[in-house]
C-alpha cells in the first residue's frame, strides 16, 4: 500500500512537472507574438500573392530591410523576427511561411540556438523538424539554409557553428528541391578571421557591406 501511495504521489509531481515546464516553454516561445501579429495585420492591409519568396529566421533577415532592392524582379516577403531561435521558427511557421505558399524559403537559423547553448546536433534536430512542417505545407518548395554566419562577438562557439553547417548541409544534399549557402568563407579574411568591416559596432549583426556579400553569394539560388 505504502509502495503505491509513493508511487502515485511521484506520478503526480512528474505530470505537475512536465506542465510547468510545457508552459514555460510555451511562455518563450509566444515572446514574438507582437511581431507575428504585426505580420498578419500587414498582410490584411496588403494581401501578399501566393508563391512568393519567403525569408525568415533571426535578426540578420529582419534587419535586411531592403531585401528587394538586392534581388530586383523578385517578390520577397521578409518575414524574419530578431533574437528567435529554430525552435520559435518552428513555433511560428503556419503563421509566418505556411499561408503564403511560397516557391522557395530562405532561412537563416541557427546562430542564437548556438549562443543560447544548444548543441550543433540540437540545432539540426529542430531544423529537421521546420523542413518537414515546410514540407508538409508546400511540398514543391525549395528550402534554401543561409550557414551560420563567423560574428566575432561568437567567436567562441565557432567550432559548435561550424559543426550545425555541417551536419545541415549534409542533410541538405540528401533532400530534394533543397540548397545550402556557404557565406560563412566569403566573410573571412585569408588569415581565418571574420572582416571586421562586415560587422556593426556590436561584432554580431551587419553593416551593409556583409549585406553586400550575401546578396551576391545568395543570388543565384533564388528562384
Amino acid at each position: 500500500m505504502l509502495f503505491f501511495r509513493k508511487f502515485f504521489l511521484f506520478l503526480v509531481f512528474t505530470l505537475v512537472s512536465l506542465s510547468l515546464q510545457q508552459q514555460a516553454l510555451a511562455q518563450t516561445l509566444q515572446k514574438f507574438e507582437k511581431e507575428i501579429v504585426a505580420f498578419e495585420q500587414a498582410d490584411k492591409a496588403n494581401p501578399p500573392k501566393k508563391g512568393n519568396i519567403v525569408f525568415t529566421g533571426s535578426s540578420s533577415i529582419r534587419l535586411w530591410n531592403d531585401l528587394t532592392e538586392y534581388f530586383p524582379g523578385k517578390t520577397i516577403l521578409n518575414r524574419g523576427f530578431g533574437g528567435s531561435q529554430t525552435d520559435e521558427v518552428v513555433y511560428y511557421a503556419d503563421r509566418v511561411i505556411a499561408p503564403y505558399k511560397p516557391k522557395q524559403v530562405v532561412i537563416y537559423s541557427g546562430d542564437n540556438d548556438i549562443a543560447s547553448g544548444k548543441t550543433a546536433e540540437k540545432v539540426l534536430a529542430d531544423f529537421k523538424i521546420l523542413f518537414s512542417k515546410i514540407r508538409q505545407a508546400s511540398p514543391n518548395a525549395t528550402v534554401t539554409y543561409i550557414s551560420i554566419k563567423p560574428s566575432p562577438s561568437r567567436k567562441q562557439h565557432l567550432p559548435s557553428i561550424n559543426r550545425a553547417n555541417a551536419l545541415i548541409k549534409d542533410f541538405l544534399a540528401k533532400e530534394k528541391r533543397t540548397a545550402y549557402v556557404d557565406i560563412y568563407n566569403p566573410m573571412l579574411l585569408p588569415s581565418g578571421k571574420p572582416k571586421p568591416e562586415l560587422f556593426r559596432a556590436d561584432s554580431l549583426h551587419m553593416t551593409k557591406a556583409g549585406y553586400d556579400i550575401w546578396a551576391q553569394v545568395l543570388k543565384p539560388y533564388l528562384k
